[in-house]
């Protein structure tokens, strides 16, 4: 009676490696990625099966990570200076921060050089990003009246602290006034 209400566990596939390859073409086709992070999806694979199987040789399969992720990057499927360019674009569209940006690809093993470079090559600027940000959350000179403007200037200015600006470009924006900023924007 209640065999047929548990979940049924699926066998792992044996890891070999061309089902690494696949495995990795597959995640390739969906997302863009870099080095690293594809190296970490892939040995979170072999984990996963080494775990359920003790005799299962990980050194082995690790070392055909490395060579796959040495035949994507020859074949152009994986470039890690390509995902930092998007995914800056990507971030800066949306108003992040330069520290934002930096500590986002660093966990994908991006260098702070390639970011630095990046962000330079796009003219990064803090205060236009900081009031994007101020835009899509409706605070300091993006809210209704000057008295809530003023009752809310302590939360407003930590919202933006913890999305990574400096100071005082976080007193810059919530000194805005409010009818240039609609002009901007």
């Amino acid at each position: 009676m209640f065999a047929d209400d548990e979940k049924k566990v699926k066998p792992l596939k044996k890891i070999t490696r061309k089902r690494l390859k696949n495995i990795g073409l597959y995640y390739l086709k969906r997302f863009e990625t870099s080095t690293d992070n594809l190296r970490f999806v892939l040995k979170r694979r072999v984990d996963k099966y080494a775990f359920a199987n003790s005799d299962f040789d990980k050194a082995e399969a690790y070392q055909w990570i490395e060579e796959l992720i040495e035949e994507f990057k020859k074949l152009n499927y994986v470039d890690d200076e390509r995902y930092a360019a998007f995914k800056v674009k990507s971030y800066l569209s949306s108003g992040k921060s330069a520290k934002y940006i930096h500590g986002k690809l660093k966990q994908k093993g991006i260098s702070d050089d390639i970011v630095e470079d990046l962000l330079e090559e796009q003219n990064y600027n803090p205060l236009s990003s900081a009031l994007k940000i101020a835009k899509k959350k409706r605070i300091g000179p993006f809210r209704k009246d000057e008295e809530e403007r003023r009752a809310f200037r302590q939360k407003d200015m930590v919202k933006l602290v913890q999305a990574g600006f400096d100071y005082d470009t976080v007193l810059t924006v919530l000194d805005y006034d409010s009818i240039s900023c609609a002009d901007e924007f």
